[in-house]
């Protein structure tokens, strides 16, 4: 099974001559991180990317990015809210 999370691309730094590798700083929920851009080598700052293991294997729709990340949001926050409610495990 393979997870890809959409991030917003922040930066982009490489990709310059026949051995630079393009690479940016992508954000997900305020979390920065390096990822390799070669495979999406038309993405510019401001887009949206689906990392998978530090690499963005494809440019995703804005409208599309936003939804994805407020389900995320969501669910995080039921797990939050499900773990508050059990009761502390006993030794």
């Amino acid at each position: 099974m393979c997870l890809g999370v959409p991030c917003k691309v922040i930066s982009i730094e490489g990709g310059e001559g026949l051995d630079a590798l393009r690479m940016g700083t992508v954000s997900m929920g305020g979390i920065r991180q390096q990822a390799c851009l070669a495979y999406v080598p038309e993405v510019q700052v401001g887009d949206y990317v689906i990392i998978h293991v530090g690499f963005a294997i494809s440019r995703l729709d804005p409208a599309e990015a936003e939804e994805t990340l407020a389900l995320i949001q969501d669910l995080s926050a039921q797990i939050a809210d499900s773990q508050e409610e059990q009761p502390p495990h006993a030794p």
